[in-house]
Parts: structure tokens; sequence; C-alpha cells
């Protein structure tokens, strides 16, 4: 039976809806076991009963997002999202680890607690949006390294095609490098270098790409270190939100603009569920730790919950951390594979 550990205080809606959240994966999947760690007595009021292969762990303390990082995990030993690290590595059956809490704190307890796989220089965090087109595309690094190196961005770029291949059985996703240009010679040293590295690499590189080429639905995998690719997140998140909110606002300006709505409302209930991308597949899997950490979003609900754990097992089912291992060994010695 497969164990996850979910982080009980982390998220804004925490501990009611990440409680909900592992009832419901619970209950949709008969061999699965959930680990919740947090305040034992609060978590058994949520629960009322319905612990069915659900097991509390006690965690007096949480970590929260006015905590730095590093210094919470060194000295909040007893708060719900190291213990969770904690049972996550000492304990082989635990396949993977669910959190909506501190970002920085799940990089910083991902890194000091379970550590990298071998020959990655640094875990990214890979996130997933709609594009025009039928297809999604991800997005890696998205904030967890914000100053790199050629050799960071060639590991992402390995680990994002890896991750995209299981996701959406697509056996070789097209890889680009966000640039300020198509262009081989455009951007700053970075971007120059790692373009040089990406062409050799054993991916599906597909060159430069523009931020306005990021949902175009030509590209499966964009490649950014993390300040570039965490503002190219935000401003498509913001840019999403601006245009969903004139529209609400042109409909109910006109009568016969709100009639009109009435007849597409099947319409705007279909693009709301493409556009949720979170209740899809859950939240951003920290790539190129030893074991499977996913990150929600601090405001997700219980089946956003349900779709990172479902995710989880997505993941190691796929074998995801074998793909990176023989992706790495590939790039160093092209004939061993």
């Amino acid at each position: 039976m497969k164990k996850i550990v979910v982080d009980a205080y982390g998220g804004d809606y925490a501990p009611l809806e990440i409680v909900e959240g592992a009832i419901l994966a619970i209950k949709k999947h008969k061999d699965i076991k959930i680990l919740l760690c947090g305040k034992k007595e609060e978590i058994e009021k949520i629960l009322n009963g319905r612990n069915e292969r659900i097991e509390i762990l006690e965690a007096s303390q949480v970590i929260t997002n006015d905590d730095v990082p590093t210094e919470a995990i060194r000295h909040k030993k007893d708060s719900s999202l190291v213990k969770a690290y904690d049972i996550l590595k000492e304990n082989e059956d635990v396949i993977g680890l669910v959190s909506a809490g501190s970002t920085g704190a799940v990089l910083a307890g991902a890194i000091m607690k379970i550590g990298r796989i071998k020959g990655i220089s640094r875990p990214a965090l890979a996130p997933i949006l709609p594009t025009k087109k039928d297809n999604d595309v991800i997005i890696i690094d998205s904030g967890a390294n914000v100053d790199c190196k050629p050799i960071n961005l060639l590991h992402f770029a390995l680990m994002g095609s890896a991750y995209y291949s299981i996701i959406y059985n697509c056996e070789s996703p097209r890889v680009a490098l966000l640039n300020n240009g198509a262009e081989e010679e455009k951007g700053n040293e970075l971007a120059k270098e790692a373009h040089k590295l990406l062409k050799d690499a054993p991916i599906n590189f597909i060159g430069n790409k523009e931020g306005r080429d990021f949902m175009s639905g030509d590209i499966d995998v964009m490649v950014a270190d993390g300040f570039a690719g965490n503002a190219l997140l935000k401003g498509s998140e913001g840019a999403v939100m601006a245009v969903m909110s004139v529209l609400k606002k042109s409909i109910k300006s006109h009568f016969f603009s709100m009639i009109g709505a009435l007849f597409m409302k099947k319409t705007f209930k279909e693009i709301k569920a493409r556009i949720d991308i979170l209740s899809k597949h859950g939240g951003s899997p920290l790539l190129g730790c030893k074991k499977l950490v996913v990150k929600n979003h601090g405001s997700c609900k219980r089946n956003n919950i349900l779709s990172s754990i479902e995710q989880t097992i997505i993941l190691y089912d796929n074998k995801l951390n074998e793909k990176i291992e023989k992706a790495i060994t590939l790039l160093n010695d092209p004939e061993s594979v």
C-alpha cells in the first residue's frame, strides 16, 4: 500500500480543506494510506470518525509565510512540515509529500531534509498552465532558483521533459528556452550559454522563444531561471484574471450582453474548467529531489489537494525520478544507455 504524507497545516484554508482533500483521496483510491501531520485533536474533529486508512501524526507547530524558511526548518522541529519531511525521509514506503504551505519552507525542507538526485545541480518547480490549443505547457523553473548558471537550465530542461512525458504520455516534448528573441545569438550571457548546452542535450529542443509564445500551444516545456520564470508565470496569471474581469464587467454593463451570456453559460463553464489547471493536475512538483514533493498553491481547496495526491501517485507509478536519473546518465555518457 502506498503511503503519502500530507502537511495538514500548510495553506490558507488549513487544516479543514487539507483534511477534506485527504478524505476524498482515500475514498477514490483504495490502495493508498494518508499520513496527516498536524494538531491531532483538531484534525480528529474534522475527520469525525472518517479515519479509514488515515493516520494522524502529532505536530504542535506551524510554519507560516512570515517565518524565514531555513530558520524555520532548523528550529521548528515539531512543525507539521518538518515532521512530514522527517517521515518522508525515514520511511521507504512513504512515496511522497504534499504541502500547500510556505513555498520557501517547502523548498528549504526538500533540500535540507531530502536532498537532490545524484547529478542534478538544483531542484526546480514546474507548474502547468493551459494554452490556447488543447495542450498544456509547463514552466521550469518558476521561482525556486532566482540566480542560475547554464548547467542549472540544462538540468531543468531534462527534468521538465521527463515530467511532461509522464503527465501527457508524450515521447518527445518540445522544449524551449525563454528569451527576448528567437535568434540564437539573442539574450544575456546566461541565455546564450544555456542555448549551447540545450542544443546538444538529449531532448527535443526547439530553440529560443519569447514570453508571448508561452501559451501559444507550440511549446510543451519552457525553460527559464527562477526569476524570469516566476515573472512570466505571475504575469500570465494576472493577464488571464484581468481579461476575465474585463469580460465580466462588459457583459454586466449591457442588457443584451447579459441575455447573450445566458446562452453562453456552457461555454463560460468550459473556459473556467480549462483555466483551473490546479483541479486537473494538482500542484507543482519540486523536480530533482530524491523523493517526490508536490507544492500546492496556498489558496488551494480540497479538490486541489486530491489532485496533488493523485499527481504524486502518477509520478511514482511512472518512475519519474528513475527517468530523470536516466536522462542525467545519458547526458554525461551517451553510450551508456
